[in-house]
């Protein structure tokens, strides 16, 4: 998944600041992130898969209003029990609004109906494609990066693993198509709002949980008023069947919620870097499950140009030598 938010892959917490000794977050020891880090990847990895289900009985609008109303609920629980409190000022809330709006209903929905035409495997294999959005609005529109050769170099290798991916040799058109772009749409939200958080939402007072919990605020409440013009009333619990009741209950307080403390933790034990990465492992997830769980079916060009586009991804965002840094985190 998605993402989320949000906790999203494409889309990290602010750096929160070093735990006292002896908290909650506080090192346990060697790698004592690392179980926390692969049950994240698996959370986000499976979220696809949980698109996959619901949406065969439920709107994807429905889906997302769903989801976000129990991530918020999640959150809000965390933000609760860790003491801290919304923000106050309205143009905070102004600029969750917007990442709420771009940054979680809209991407989200995006998946649901890309879903409706692509697999599970291809869903993930373009939010891998994040990266590769951000980093040019990064160097272009929000200038808090620049555009070196190894950059330069990984955003093409990138494009070419998603022309591969695409299979353009084949002619493109249908519906399948049009869900890979919608697919990537989310993803292209998901590198504006990367951005966007980085330049207008950071040094917030209790941020790493308030911020989140306000976005997913603004989003159920948008999909609240939306939902019904756009898909009609909601079904009546009694008419979902409990595949689809627990994949919805399963995006909204693990894909969406719990995630969002696993990353948290993640990041404050082993460092951004090490946070950042679980992003690889998500088309990995993705496509086991989709195979081996939906009995999806994939192209030969599908999986290696998902590989290619993270091969892009990690030579643009410099990961050998992020994974140094990261390993001199303790931890």
């Amino acid at each position: 998944m998605k993402r989320h938010i949000t906790p999203d892959t494409s889309a990290s917490p602010r750096v929160p600041a070093a735990p006292a000794a002896g908290g909650p977050d506080a090192p346990a020891g060697p790698r004592a992130w690392l179980p926390g880090f692969l049950l994240l990847a698996l959370i986000w990895g499976a979220s696809f898969l949980f698109i996959e289900v619901a949406i065969r009985e439920l709107h994807p609008v429905y889906v997302t209003l769903f989801r976000v109303a129990a991530g918020a609920l999640t959150v809000l629980v965390v933000l609760k029990a860790t003491g801290g409190r919304l923000p106050r000022d309205l143009r905070t809330w102004g600029h969750m609004t917007f990442v709420g709006v771009f940054g979680v209903a809209i991407p989200f929905t995006l998946f649901g109906y890309g879903e409706q035409h692509v697999s599970s495997v291809l869903a993930g294999i373009w939010n891998a494609t994040t990266p590769l959005v951000a980093l040019p609005l990064a160097v272009l529109v929000y200038r808090t990066e620049r555009l070196t050769a190894r950059r330069l170099v990984g955003m093409v290798l990138g494009f070419a693993g998603v022309l591969l991916v695409l299979g353009v040799w084949r002619g493109v058109g249908g519906s399948a198509l049009v869900g890979q772009l919608l697919c990537f749409g989310a993803a292209v939200c998901y590198g504006v709002i990367i951005g966007y958080q980085r330049r207008y939402l950071t040094g917030v007072p209790g941020g790493s949980v308030a911020v989140p919990a306000g976005n997913l605020i603004t989003a159920t409440v948008l999909l609240a008023v939306v939902a019904p013009f756009v898909a009609g009333p909601p079904p009546a619990p009694g008419d979902l069947s409990l595949p689809v009741v627990a994949s919805v209950l399963a995006l909204g307080a693990l894909g969406t919620g719990l995630a969002f403390v696993l990353h948290f933790r993640v990041i404050t034990v082993a460092g951004a870097s090490t946070g950042a990465s679980v992003t690889y492992l998500l088309p990995v997830v993705a496509t086991l499950l989709g195979v081996l769980v939906l009995g999806e079916h994939i192209d030969w060009n599908q999986p290696v140009g998902g590989v290619v586009v993270l091969l892009g991804v990690a030579i643009s965002q410099g990961m050998v030598t992020a994974r140094r840094r990261a390993a001199a985190v303790p931890g």
